[in-house]
């Protein structure tokens, strides 16, 4: 199989890919045209089919797996193809793995890593609140293990909400070592939550992209929510701490234009702020990085997400 990250301009491709979006438009002479975005484990690739009455075109849906033939492009610096055929693939006669990226690290591992930090919680309201999704509750396991932390941005792969949740804890566990004064469980506990919005916001691969309650709530006041209703269901977990745990939960952004209904205002929510930004902006260069070849440390341009033109650091 040729995959996606492998391919260079002036390419003559017969590959399958998976169908990940499909648009209709029209051009200014009235004609009508398909935008469709493919994908395998290693990216997605943006394509179109211009002629979508030739018989070389099969109908076709988003999420089929389709073989498509055609020549790699250079679009506003960017692979494209143009399609000339495509037909349907069944989904029985292809290898799924080979068009979900997944996290490179053990589910199993990571999950088993996170239930460690849960048996460090000393105060037994969080652990308890802890212990009811994470321990208690399979379908949220397995949920939760294979769904994205992202549509594109960063960690948007089978587990990565997993691993970005791990990473984000790891980070709150060191941060609350350095600074003693910090409430650990406060701290911890909302780290492993912080993301937990995402299950509903964001539908699982194959399709992963944003549902109609996440287009409309987002994955915050989804979190937000859903812990609030779960607290009501713990005996004696002290109305303070209950706020001050929503309270990280809707400011975890950082910023009101970030998303986040509110800026932090107590050091936890400052601290599980750096520790998400850091995490989401460190595995945001690692993806990058990783699709530049060999030790060219040519400039990039610039990305929305870092705010910053960007490179790879050499090595001598």
């Amino acid at each position: 199989m040729k995959f996606i990250d492998s391919l260079n301009v002036g390419d003559n491709i017969k590959e399958t890919y998976l169908c990940k979006d499909k648009r209709s438009g029209t051009t200014k002479n009235g004609a009508d045209y398909y935008l469709v975005t493919l994908q395998d484990k290693t990216g997605v690739l943006e394509g179109n089919i211009w002629d979508v009455g030739s018989p070389g075109i099969q109908e076709f849906e988003k999420s089929n797996y389709v073989e498509v033939t055609g020549q790699i492009k250079e679009y506003k610096g960017k692979n494209q193809i143009t399609i000339t055929a495509l037909r349907v693939v069944d989904a029985t006669q292809v290898d799924v793995t080979n068009y979900i990226p997944s996290t490179e690290k053990n589910i199993d591992d990571m999950y088993d890593e996170l239930l460690g930090f849960i048996d460090t919680i000393n105060a037994p309201y969080m652990k308890e609140l802890l212990e009811k999704y994470y321990k208690n509750d399979e379908n949220f396991r397995k949920r939760f293990c294979y769904h994205s932390a992202a549509k594109s941005v960063h960690h948007s792969f089978v587990g990565g909400l997993l691993e970005h949740t791990l990473s984000v804890t790891k980070t709150c566990d060191f941060i609350a070592k350095q600074y003693d004064y910090l409430d650990r469980d406060l701290l911890l506990t909302a780290a492993m939550f912080h993301d937990i919005g995402k299950l509903a916001e964001l539908s699982p691969y194959p399709e992963n992209d944003y549902t109609d309650h996440g287009q409309m709530l987002g994955h915050i006041v989804m979190g937000y929510n859903l812990l609030s209703n779960s607290i009501r269901e713990i005996d004696d977990f002290p109305e303070v701490k209950k706020t001050e745990l929503l309270h990280c939960i809707l400011s975890h952004h950082g910023k009101l234009e970030f998303g986040s209904p509110k800026t932090p205002s107590i050091a936890e929510a400052i601290a599980l702020n750096f520790a998400d930004d850091m995490d989401a902006k460190l595995e945001t260069m690692k993806e990058l990085m990783a699709k530049v070849k060999g030790n060219d440390t040519s400039w990039q341009g610039f990305n929305r997400l870092l705010d910053s033109n960007i490179r790879k650091t050499s090595k001598v």
